[in-house]
């Protein structure tokens, strides 16, 4: 029996219908427009080389906290056949299967062959990292470090790589990739037009794959826009109550291709299972409408106006997208501030540091892996990145009041006096209202009670010799 394409046999499901899909809710089945194409496809749509990334990344994630101090070189060997190799043979390390939700491949050659994550790492210099080094330079890096410290966790500096170097490399090539190439300069009037094929022999046109492959960046199911944040969220955990939503076509498992979630579309649905924000939705439906558009040239080059409605589509998928990297920043410089509350309670009890201080390598992770990469859209961010990058440094404030300055010549670290951990969870208060400032954040999640406007009063009153 031949299997029904994937949005129409969710209508069927769901409207008892069999009529061929024509738009509305679904990323998928949009039809061949390539004139005098002769071949046997039906649908278009085609983004299984992002897919493959998502999972090289995942994979590259776990791998990142595996190594046990004396297998760095093995490590490192694995992490890099993910991170820069091309070779046959490369299992998904994550997501894989388990009871209850089971997933259809488990070779990343399944999706796409050939792909990594190295070759579209972001090109430019990261300011916010030390050592002038590039995107791609950056993530050789924390892989390397990954692999040299036992679990990827460094105590002396207080890096946890496993975050670092996912949440970089999330903006480094996903983001990166989607918004400062596929929805900026291959959108032009000469780039990928509508009436050719995107490359020799391909059934889809220049701007269907175009657009194709940013939504496949974003990692989205294609069916997303019939389900909650709180599934599509539960979906990326692999929840077995999540099983049969994620499951659209009702085949038995989970293609990674068309139904699973990865990457910031899962943050996007973090920052909106709280109730106060839709960016998931919000940017999954300027995709859906953009690719409709693009459809219904029927192959033929785009007008100007056309053009610029699918800017316009590209504009709030843009827009949004920064906004659910900065919720992410905002979260964690949350997280880090309650992290420091905490030290400075076990400091006072005599309790056992080890255990928060883990947690606070591992929140100031996120915080900055996210941080460096809302800088790789190719916008610039101007005096915003400068604050950021200062407001949180290069590593977090460590116990004796020292923080990383730099790098030397060997790639080891450089530490100096800074503030104290007091100072900065001030720092944390000022990011947060800085990033609610100059985004304009809905969901705030672990919004720091204090108020920047408190925090001034208080260095204020210190300054004056006044009583707090």
């Amino acid at each position: 029996m031949k299997r029904l394409p994937l949005a129409t046999a969710l209508s069927v499901a769901l409207f008892g219908t069999s009529a061929a899909y024509a738009g509305g809710d679904f990323y998928a089945d949009f039809p061949v427009t390539l004139q005098g194409y002769q071949g046997d496809e039906s649908h278009s749509v085609s983004y299984p080389g992002q897919i493959a990334r998502h999972v090289l990344h995942d994979s590259l994630k776990k791998l990142s906290g595996r190594s046990t101090g004396d297998n760095a070189a093995e490590i490192k060997a694995q992490m890099m056949a993910y991170f820069k190799g091309d070779a046959e043979g490369r299992a998904i390390l994550a997501p894989t299967s388990k009871a209850g939700f089971e997933i259809k491949q488990d070779q990343v050659d399944q999706l796409s062959k050939g792909k990594n994550l190295a070759d579209k790492a972001y090109k430019g210099a990261v300011p916010g990292w030390p050592g002038n080094m590039s995107g791609e330079e950056v993530l050789a890096f924390m892989l390397d470090k990954a692999a040299n410290n036992q679990g990827g966790y460094d105590s002396v500096n207080g890096m946890d790589y496993i975050q670092l170097l996912s949440k970089t490399a999330m903006g480094a090539v996903f983001y990166n990739q989607a918004v400062d190439v596929y929805l900026d300069e291959r959108l032009e009037a000469d780039r990928y037009p509508n009436d050719q094929p995107y490359k020799k022999g391909r059934h889809y046109t220049g701007k269907e794959h175009v657009w194709d492959e940013a939504f496949g960046y974003f990692g989205v199911p294609a069916h997303t826009m019939n389900l909650d944040a709180k599934t599509v969220y539960a979906i990326t955990k692999g929840k077995p109550e999540a099983f049969k939503a994620a499951d659209a076509n009702g085949d038995g498992v989970v293609d990674l291709l068309t139904e699973m979630a990865f990457a910031h579309g899962y943050y996007a649905a973090a920052a909106d299972k709280g109730g106060k924000s839709n960016y998931l939705k919000t940017i999954t439906q300027a995709f859906i409408d953009g690719r409709q558009l693009i459809a219904d040239a029927q192959g033929e080059v785009l007008t100007d106006a056309q053009r610029a409605r699918l800017k316009a589509y590209a504009d709030t998928i843009k827009s949004n997208w920064e906004k659910v990297i900065a919720e992410a920043v905002y979260k964690y410089a949350g997280s880090v501030y309650q992290d420091l509350k905490k030290i400075e309670i076990v400091i006072e009890t005599n309790g056992d540091i080890g255990p928060v201080m883990r947690d606070y390598a591992k929140h100031w992770g996120e915080l900055k892996g996210f941080a460096l990469a809302l800088q790789m859209g190719g916008k610039d961010l101007g005096a915003t990145a400068l604050q950021l990058n200062r407001l949180i440094g290069f590593s977090p404030v460590l116990l004796g009041n020292t923080q990383v300055t730099g790098i030397d010549a060997n790639g080891d670290y450089i530490q100096a006096k800074s503030i104290d951990m007091g100072a900065y969870m001030g720092n944390m208060i000022q990011v947060q209202a800085l990033l609610d400032e100059q985004f304009g954040l809905a969901a705030r999640s672990n919004q720091i009670g204090d108020s920047l406007s408190a925090l001034n009063a208080k260095l204020k009153s210190k300054e004056t010799g006044e009583n707090d």
